[in-house]
């Protein structure tokens, strides 16, 4: 279904006029005294998320008024798709919110995960943009809509295998090579800690290798925590964290959405996409607390917790993306709950060692309304994931800083190229506007305008 036309003089356009609340005086006063009746005595008072419609001697819209935030450009347009009849709208005058967020808005609120059942949306408004913006947002929306299509996709219909098929799919749309290491074979290939968190699930583990790019221009690696049901294993969770763990995979997601911008805008970067992917469930054959598994690195990790699989798989995807020494390595888990208790969850934490790409990445961050939040990767608290036994320990010794012992212990695998590492929850817990509950894209578009401006260079 079309969600945005070009402009075009042929259409009948209803105008939607976006108004701060200091505003609606000024424009009032510009209207006609019937106008001004009809606002003032429907009770519009320009509030955020408040509209209304302005009928002509027909009874017809004749125009749309919407309180907007200023600040909050993104989510302006949001509502409106659920409210307004069929037809062809643009905004007027629109110097109170960012275009281009606001557009981008205005397609998230028509988002509804429909894979088991059916849309109950029967109007169709179009929003009329310039044809400048028409490609990269519809790009945008296309590709938030795929993340959370795929994090909203039970872990029956969406563990390791459907998840490899989501990113060969991807890999053949751009042109792009894909492999994958399935099964037993992760130990035949070394990659022992990916293989015993995944060992005890009838669906066999894979490691998700894509290539894409100029082998010569500058080497850009995402790994993705892909584990795509989380029971807590042995040390299992309780059905209230264990109701939503199909989320588990949502740093995954994160990372084909955010290849998938990379290569339809075609830039100039070498692309790597890893993506450990398993099941994290019980068997007679499930890894258990106190095993030791050697990594890939070779590194022994003692397991301390069953629940702590996340980072136990990415050591290996890490330190296969070190050995080629990128420019920049990036990755994406849903890695803790002290992430989420620490910053809630709508604002990811983000760790890294790359300070000057923190510092840039934060004005895109704000740009694109897309926050993320520098976190301290704190060295002293290394010692709460020492192991007597082994030379690291999954969990940690206290239940304190839990997020940054988590990157603590992924920084042991990194060596010392530039990486970022972002703990996100991939999920809104509750609805509003444009953000259902479920899961969500979070970083990405921060993230893919940061690389624009660095590698378009």
């Amino acid at each position: 279904m079309a969600i945005f036309a070009k402009f075009s003089a042929d259409l009948k356009i209803i105008p939607i006029h976006p108004l701060i609340q200091s505003q609606l005086s000024i424009w009032l006063r510009e209207q006609s005294v019937s106008i001004q009746n009809w606002v003032m005595t429907s009770g519009f008072q320009a509030k955020p998320e408040q509209y209304l419609f302005v009928p002509n001697t027909q009874g017809e819209i004749a125009q749309v008024l919407l309180g907007v935030d200023s600040k909050n450009s993104l989510w302006s347009l949001a509502n409106l798709p659920q409210v307004l009849p069929s037809g062809h709208y643009q905004l007027q005058n629109a110097n109170t919110i960012q275009l281009p967020l606001a557009a981008l808005g205005w397609g998230l609120g028509f988002y509804q995960f429909t894979r088991y059942k059916k849309s109950n949306r029967d109007k169709q408004p179009v929003l009329c943009l310039p044809e400048e913006l028409l490609n990269e947002t519809q790009l945008l929306l296309d590709t938030v809509t795929w993340v959370r299509d795929l994090i909203n996709t039970p872990a029956e219909d969406m563990g390791p295998d459907a998840l490899a098929e989501q990113a060969k799919k991807l890999a053949e749309k751009y042109h792009a090579q894909f492999n994958e290491i399935v099964g037993d074979a992760l130990l035949a290939h070394n990659y022992p800690a990916i293989h015993i968190v995944g060992r005890a699930s009838t669906k066999p583990s894979r490691f998700i290798d894509i290539r894409w790019g100029n082998v010569d221009a500058p080497k850009l690696t995402l790994i993705g925590k892909g584990v795509c049901f989380d029971s807590g294993g042995l040390d299992i969770k309780p059905s209230s964290g264990m109701s939503i763990m199909k989320k588990d995979m949502g740093g995954a997601a994160q990372v084909l959405g955010l290849a998938q911008l990379i290569m339809a805008s075609n830039l100039p970067v070498c692309l790597r996409v890893l993506i450990p992917a398993v099941e994290n469930v019980i068997s007679g054959n499930a890894f258990k607390p106190g095993d030791v598994v050697k990594t890939r690195k070779g590194l022994h990790i003692e397991i301390g917790n069953t629940d702590a699989e996340g980072r136990v798989i990415l050591s290996d995807a890490l330190f296969e993306a070190s050995t080629e020494q990128p420019q920049l390595m990036i990755d994406f888990a849903t890695l803790t709950g002290a992430a989420r208790v620490a910053l809630g969850g709508e604002v990811p934490a983000l760790f890294g060692n790359a300070e000057n790409v923190i510092a840039d990445l934060k004005h895109h961050c704000q740009e694109q309304a897309d926050p993320l939040w520098q976190m301290p990767i704190y060295a002293p608290y290394h010692r709460f994931i020492e192991s007597k036994i082994a030379d690291i320990s999954n969990d940690s010794s206290t239940g304190l800083g839990g997020a940054i012992t988590a990157a603590l212990f992924l920084q042991n695998f990194v060596g010392e190229n530039p990486w970022l590492h972002i703990d996100l929850s991939a999920w809104n817990y509750g609805s509003r506007p444009g953000r259902p509950e479920g899961g969500e894209a979070m970083g990405i578009r921060a993230i893919f305008a940061y690389l624009k401006q660095r590698f378009s260079k």
